[in-house]
């Protein structure tokens, strides 16, 4: 049994990996947890799904939020009784890193690159549509190119409602046309058309600079909201980080 764990700026999302079954669960980012908290969640979370803890034979992390990153590592030693691999500088994963610094790159997003390429075996443009909206490019030799970063839709949607007087916080759904007739579907048109729009866009410039077709996967939590509007994308893949994990894994061990 592998057990797998992006730490996110919003979820932490784990997958279970066994033989003939994938299990996966969040659990909200919160930096005030102790490690023995972590410890609790993790424990409670097996024993609901029905995994015996005893038969956890590997475990790896992804992290974008240092802060928690040794209280996760150190509570799944605790809990599982094995020490985990974190990606970061050191660890195998098969793509070379064009980017200027490859140390800039967040793990996630190098995660992301690794299982769509493993599966795909071509050009890609791969986007996670979560806290932040990321585009990343792999070339057909297998490289990690680069990208962009964008805010995702829910900052956008805090931040229209933080920043201004009479505009709430609504919720995100997909609204029944563009032209609002109310404050709250006018809302909703501009940030799931916006970032439809946004999406679309990014996907044409980014084809535009390449010498070649690239397949288009999109993943991330707000992901479903999206890949059913947007004709660029082929392949949804909502567990897309949990597979690279598993990838990086097995060439490391």
């Amino acid at each position: 049994m592998l057990v797998a764990i992006d730490i996110g700026n919003t979820n932490i999302v784990i997958g279970v990996f066994l033989k003939n079954r994938f299990v996966n669960f969040r659990l909200s980012t919160n930096q005030k947890l102790t490690q023995d908290e972590y410890c609790i969640n993790f424990y409670n979370l097996f024993n609901l799904y029905s995994l015996n803890n005893d038969r956890v034979e590997g475990a790896i992390v992804s992290s974008v939020v240092p802060q928690i990153t040794p209280k996760v590592i150190n509570a799944i030693d605790t809990v599982f009784g094995v020490k985990p691999l974190e990606v970061g500088p050191g660890i195998k994963t098969g793509m070379p890193i064009r980017y200027k610094n490859p140390q800039e790159v967040g793990a996630d997003r190098i995660v992301n690159a690794v299982g769509a390429y493993e599966e795909f075996k071509d050009a890609l443009i791969v986007i996670d549509s979560g806290t932040a909206i990321t585009f990343d490019v792999i070339s057909k030799k297998g490289e990690y190119i680069g990208g962009a970063i964008a805010p995702g839709i829910n900052i956008s949607a805090d931040a229209l409602a933080e920043r201004t007087a009479k505009l709430p916080r609504v919720p995100l759904k997909v609204p029944e046309g563009v032209i609002g007739k109310t404050t709250t579907h006018s809302i909703q048109s501009g940030l799931f058309f916006g970032y439809l729009s946004l999406m679309e866009g990014m996907i044409k410039r980014i084809k535009d600079e390449m010498d070649y077709n690239c397949t288009v996967v999109i993943t991330g939590g707000d992901s479903a909201l999206f890949y059913r509007y947007l004709s660029e994308i082929q392949y949804f893949r909502p567990h897309l980080t949990l597979f690279g994990l598993k990838v990086i894994y097995e060439k490391n061990i």
